[in-house]
């Protein structure tokens, strides 16, 4: 009797260790959780974040993902507009397949790459590796063709040698789009169709919304915006968070996952480039074209990683306690977020679960 009572137990502990690893990830369509208060996500403290989010940010759609189903969400989810940086952590997870096949070389050069801009580069720079740009690193510190990233911090030209120095500049990503698109022989935005929006059965992929822009006359590498849904942005999330894996295919190479979200910057160091990132709220380090949270006490926090855009575009991923958050700020409505409000809502999006 005694016997057979080890037995039955020890299935029974077996079935509830396969059941806590199963993995939900959506269809066509998102699940909605039926009872979020019994995973964690009390009611009344949803009711608080979703007034918050009303009360102080300009959001227009936010989602917030547990163990692949949707615990809450917020706004317009199914728009597609403008994701403003989020663009360059999409492209790093491109990178993935072509850096596993040999057909991209991270340490090739930029002289070797055949690479020259309207200004000419200098022999230093021209050192510049592909790992370098995607890593912020170049140590070129040329105009992009858009704007929007912090070259006013950047140490005179040539002055530095690439790999040795982090600053965020639009060159550097767009240069990177560039050589992609140069090496693969193929479109970025056609990569993301079949590498990613028909894997994951995104909801409201547009390719005919898809275009790149620039001023060619400051650089000839334009910048390959991108335009996604709340929804569309939480399934890359999704995918992130379960190392590239989307129910049984690997959609990006495991290995790649974590080479993107492997610390390249700290934070110190990022502060000390751009001193503008002590005031943010977060500390936040640098892999390969995604933030890191560092520097913090929260074990909900540990570990976390996000791709972050202009006016208030988000996706950030919390390994530790299987949550994705999604959200963004639809500029066609006038409205935006700066970052210091996407850093709170990073941090009181969790303050809610209870995981006991």
């Amino acid at each position: 009797m005694r016997k057979t009572l080890w037995i039955i137990c020890s299935l029974a502990y077996l079935l509830s260790s396969c059941e806590s690893k199963a993995q939900t990830f959506p269809d066509e369509t998102w699940t909605r959780a039926e009872n979020p208060e019994t995973m964690g996500w009390p009611d009344a403290e949803r009711s608080n974040f979703t007034r918050y989010i009303v009360d102080s940010t300009n959001i227009t759609g936010l989602v917030l993902v547990h163990k692949g189903q949707i615990v809450l969400e917020y706004g317009n989810i199914n728009e597609n507009s403008y994701i403003a940086s989020c663009r360059k952590s999409i492209l790093a997870m491109l990178y993935g397949k072509y850096v596993e096949n040999g057909t991209i070389d991270l340490d090739q050069t930029l002289e070797e790459l055949s690479i020259t801009d309207v200004t000419e580069l200098l022999p230093e720079e021209k050192k510049a590796t592909i790992k370098d740009l995607i890593s912020a690193r170049s140590g070129v510190y040329l105009r992009g063709s858009n704007g929007g990233d912090f070259r006013r911090f950047a140490p005179e030209r040539g002055s530095v040698a690439p790999g040795s120095h982090w600053l965020y500049n639009n060159w550097d990503f767009n240069v990177a789009g560039h050589i992609f698109e140069q090496e693969t022989q193929n479109n970025i935005y056609d990569e993301i169709e079949t590498q990613l929006a028909k894997p994951l059965q995104m909801q409201d992929w547009d390719r005919t919304l898809q275009q790149k822009s620039g001023d060619s006359n400051i650089s000839k590498f334009p910048a390959y915006h991108m335009w996604f849904s709340t929804r569309d942005m939480a399934r890359i999330g999704l995918l992130m968070l379960r190392n590239g894996k989307w129910k049984d295919v690997q959609v990006i190479p495991e290995y790649w996952v974590h080479e993107v979200i492997k610390q390249r910057t700290s934070y110190s160091e990022a502060q000390k480039s751009v001193p503008l990132l002590k005031e943010d709220g977060l500390d936040l380090g640098y892999g390969y074209m995604w933030w890191l949270i560092e520097n913090t006490n929260d074990p909900k926090l540990k570990n976390a990683y996000s791709a972050q855009g202009a006016l208030g575009q988000n996706i950030t991923v919390y390994p530790n306690i299987d949550v994705i958050l999604a959200f963004k700020t639809n500029s066609v409505y006038r409205r935006r977020n700066s970052i210091q409000t996407q850093m709170k809502v990073i941090k009181k999006a969790i303050e809610i679960y209870d995981a006991k």
